[in-house]
């Protein structure tokens, strides 16, 4: 029995309800459409139709096989399609995720130029900070920072993540500042909010071997990483964030870095572009991958360094 043709038969005879004109779509006649269904129906020791003189109706297994073979053949024609664009041009559309500060003052320029590059290919970009499933939302390619351990994705790495302490270029007591305890409790602080749990991120870290741990008596607290930095060029106060974050406001001299942290967080920890694993990668994303990472090079980052190195 040639399965394939015979799923094939199948699904469209839940369709057409009627052996007869299976065959007619198919080019052959309603004797082979009905054996070809006897068949499989026997393979799998169920009843996939009741049969009337004049209509077929599937039945509750009939339903539930149906569903899931369709499923699979939606799937190989999407993977014979993609594989078709791998040896055409570079065309189609990709479904990409960012994170929302890193997205917007390290991706968004280059997706400018990216498009100028590759007119065809149709560009779907949201801006996140909370998990995406990228299987089950149908994403092509995110960026992600932290660690990955989604064994269904791939991670590679784009750049380690560097926290500093900041504070504004106009606050007249920056150079007399000492990281210490003592020191950093004095004035008040911008935290971040995590947004999927509403908790703020703490101000503990290690600077040249000691442990500081900061309860801020005067906070501004933010969801968004571009308002803390704003906060904090306004001389809201002292604000922890990431290399990526600081990056365009202290090249703009509103804020100055008064501490760049110990790496104490996983050696695994950094900034990835993800993508779902697969043996053959369409062209479009293999493309996009390879001018993400190019274009992070330029910026002077690397897998083993940032712009602070």
């Amino acid at each position: 029995m040639d399965k394939f043709r015979t799923i094939t038969l199948f699904v469209t005879t839940t369709k057409t309800e009627n052996f007869t004109e299976t065959a007619k779509l198919h080019a052959t006649d309603p004797s082979t459409v009905s054996k070809a269904i006897k068949r499989l129906e026997q393979e799998l020791g169920l009843q996939l139709f009741n049969r009337s003189t004049r209509q077929l109706k599937l039945t509750s297994a009939g339903a539930r096989y149906a569903k899931t073979v369709e499923e699979l053949l939606a799937k190989l024609k999407v993977h014979e399609e993609e594989l078709k664009q791998d040896s055409q041009e570079v065309k189609g559309s990709l479904k990409i995720n960012l994170p929302v500060s890193y997205g917007r003052q390290y991706i968004m320029p280059m997706l400018c130029k990216f498009r100028s590059a590759y007119p065809q290919i149709q560009l779907d970009v949201s801006f996140s900070d909370e998990y995406v499933d990228m299987i089950k939302e149908s994403v092509d390619i995110s960026i992600r920072s932290g660690t990955i351990s989604d064994n269904r994705l791939v991670a590679q790495k784009l750049s380690p993540i560097k926290f500093v302490l900041c504070i504004s270029r106009r606050a007249d007591v920056s150079n007399s500042i000492e990281i210490n305890q003592q020191c950093l409790s004095q004035y008040p602080w911008i935290l971040f909010r995590f947004k999927q749990t509403g908790k703020t991120m703490p101000i503990d870290f290690k600077y040249k071997g000691k442990r500081i741990t900061i309860e801020p008596a005067i906070k501004t607290i933010v969801d968004d990483g571009e308002a803390m930095a704003e906060f904090c060029a306004e001389n809201a106060g002292i604000a922890l964030m990431p290399h990526f974050i600081a990056k365009k406001w202290v090249a703009t001299n509103q804020l100055k870095i008064i501490a760049t942290l110990d790496d104490s967080q996983a050696i695994e920890s950094g900034v990835y572009i993800i993508y779902a694993k697969r043996e053959h990668l369409p062209k479009r994303r293999r493309v996009f991958i390879d001018f993400v990472k190019s274009y992070i090079e330029e910026l002077g980052e690397t897998p083993f360094k940032t712009w602070l190195d």
